[in-house]
């Protein structure tokens, strides 16, 4: 079976920037990704103290070889926040990576049969202790690392249920035909990778309610973002970002293209 995107998702996407599939996983198959979530995140506590430690905007972040973990802001800086690149950390995630319903529909934002791996990160948003992540794009991080920035696409794997109230993916809905926008350089760190909002139009916001095993295709110059995780429910999240075959990966510099399942 094919799950190659149709006429009409192939022009949402270049309208909209991003294509919504609800319910595209089993409970089943998303209870075996959260075992392989969990796992992963164990594995990166486990070696944390490996790595070096450092801060940016008092925010905690890691260095470990090619991986990076990010954390909670104080009060909750034992908390993981972000975990990249992920796939380094078990191997269940290459299945999830290699799947023809999230492999097919990056092939056809591509245009082509073969594709490699640019970048995956775990994003945990912890009940009542998950930060939100501000307005931003992907591609002021890479413009700088991959040749070809406009070949970046990326898919957002829901592993719980997710609505405003722990902080569900949201977008600006059309954002992405501005190209790489300014950052808001507020004189802080990291303030040059939030989009500045005078480029943007809030009203424009879309909040992408969606169910467990549900998958966001979205462009990589689309501005997006997310709230609080202000619930007792968690809300997890695997991003992985794709490209054509043969490219090397944005940290390893190391080449993985994705085994056809």
């Amino acid at each position: 079976m094919s799950y190659f995107f149709s006429e009409i998702e192939q022009q949402q996407y270049l309208d909209d920037g991003f294509v919504f599939r609800e319910s595209q996983f089993s409970q089943e198959e998303i209870i075996s990704f959260r075992k392989i979530f969990e796992a992963t995140v164990e594995k990166a506590h486990s070696i944390s103290d490996t790595g070096k430690e450092y801060f940016l905007d008092k925010k905690r972040f890691v260095d470990i070889d090619y991986l990076t973990l990010q954390y909670e802001p104080e009060p909750h800086d034992k908390y993981l926040k972000v975990i990249e690149p992920a796939h380094y950390l078990h191997d269940g995630l290459d299945d999830i990576t290699s799947d023809s319903r999230i492999t097919d529909p990056i092939k056809s934002i591509l245009s082509t049969n073969e594709i490699s791996l640019w970048t995956d990160k775990l994003n945990l948003k912890r009940p009542k202790v998950g930060s939100g992540f501000g307005w931003h794009q992907d591609s002021p991080y890479w413009v700088h690392d991959s040749e070809d920035v406009e070949s970046l696409p990326n898919v957002y794997i829901c592993l719980d249920n997710a609505d405003q109230s722990n902080g569900c993916f949201s977008v600006i809905k059309g954002s992405h035909k501005l190209g790489c926008l300014p950052g808001t350089f507020d004189n802080s760190q990291l303030g040059g990778f939030y989009t500045d909002k005078d480029y943007f139009n809030i009203a424009d916001a879309v909040d992408l309610v969606a169910s467990e095993g549900s998958l966001i295709f979205f462009n990589q110059h689309i501005v997006h973002g997310s709230t609080p995780n202000n619930s007792d429910q968690e809300r997890r999240a695997y991003i992985v970002t794709y490209q054509p075959k043969d490219r090397a990966m944005l940290k390893s510099r190391k080449v993985k293209n994705i085994k056809i399942v």
